[in-house]
């Protein structure tokens, strides 16, 4: 599998330095849509309210609680006529709209495993785009940049970072164009703000649908978790997180120079200290467990991609479990 590997410099696909790397884009994001298509296509048949079998939002009839259910739709009235719990059944909803926050800061530019991080969030796009944008359903996104680093000297730089806002329209073509537009959006230097970018799908208030917030979320989770809190609220949420294995673990391999892509800061690390490599391994793994517990707090459905796996097999591995949960114990 080749995720689109062009860097071009515009939405276009053209690079101003190397006039072949729009044509490259192009056959990558070619390769890719074909690869995708061939995996991804048998699962989504028949209705569905987002990029799984959902529960919808029209209320439908009522039935027995059974274990598995989502106790947020429980039917209070009739299980106290009945005094067996019972939950609302809804109808799916057919016709979807669908939203993705995708982060493409500095952060996301790196990657050694088979591929760079930022790869892996555009064959993500493709993939959300090929499996919601059947029947008339409409997609769009939000692209999230960073912004200019601090200057030498002054501290911390402040989280600003630059979005484009892509309309959600449907049809092939427009998908297209707006997996074009993903994989030309150039990464600047500078931090990002993840918390900006999730909220950018709260304004200004749409229609029930899903929304993706693709992002390495090295962000602290205080800055995203209330926004993705309130996303919650109306929509349902799909967090995918890509990560690198060198972000949980360091490799022993004498003293490695290390550069911040966000800030610009080049460190030297001893990577054949032990020691230091226990306390990297322990301090990364408390802090992916401190994403995906605020991602499960904010009722998100959490998915991991990383730059050395078959990321689309995870994503089809993904859907296949989430579909066998949202219908366990229901009738069709």
């Amino acid at each position: 599998m080749i995720p689109p590997a062009g860097r071009p410099t515009d939405a276009t696909g053209r690079d101003s330095v190397d006039p072949t790397a729009g044509r490259r884009t192009e056959a990558a994001l070619s390769r890719l849509h074909l690869l995708v298509t061939r995996k991804l296509d048998g699962l989504l048949q028949g209705d569905y309210v987002g990029l799984l079998p959902g529960p919808g939002s029209e209320a439908g009839d009522t039935r027995e609680y059974r274990p598995g259910d989502d106790v947020r739709r429980m039917d209070w009235p009739v299980t106290a006529r009945t005094t067996m719990p019972h939950v609302r059944r809804t109808v799916a909803d057919r016709e979807l709209e669908t939203w993705l926050a995708v982060d493409l800061s500095a952060s996301l530019d790196f990657g050694t495993g088979r591929w760079l991080k930022r790869d892996v969030v555009v064959a993500a796009a493709a993939a959300l785009a090929h499996l919601t944008s059947r029947g008339g359903n409409r997609i769009g996104a939000v692209i999230g940049t960073g912004g200019e680093p601090a200057a030498a000297g002054r501290g911390t730089p402040t989280a600003t970072g630059r979005f484009t806002r892509l309309p959600a329209r449907s049809g092939r073509r427009e998908v297209q164009a707006l997996v074009r537009a993903v994989a030309g959006t150039e990464i600047r230097p500078g931090r990002g703000d993840l918390g900006a970018l999730v909220d950018r799908l709260n304004r200004p208030p749409r229609r029930r649908g899903v929304a993706v917030v693709i992002s390495d979320f090295l962000a602290p989770p205080a800055q995203w978790a209330r926004p993705l809190r309130k996303l919650r609220v109306r929509h349902d949420v799909l967090a995918i997180e890509v990560l690198d294995p060198r972000e949980l673990e360091l490799p022993d391999v004498g003293v490695l120079p290390v550069v911040d892509p966000e800030t610009g800061e080049l460190h030297e690390v001893r990577t054949g200290d032990p020691r230091l490599r226990h306390r990297y391994a322990e301090a990364a793994a408390a802090q992916r467990a401190e994403i995906a517990a605020a991602l499960r707090a904010g009722g998100a459905a959490h998915l991991r991609l990383r730059t050395d796996r078959d990321w689309l097999l995870d994503m089809v591995r993904f859907v296949a479990a989430q579909r066998h949960t949202r219908t366990r114990g229901t009738t069709r």
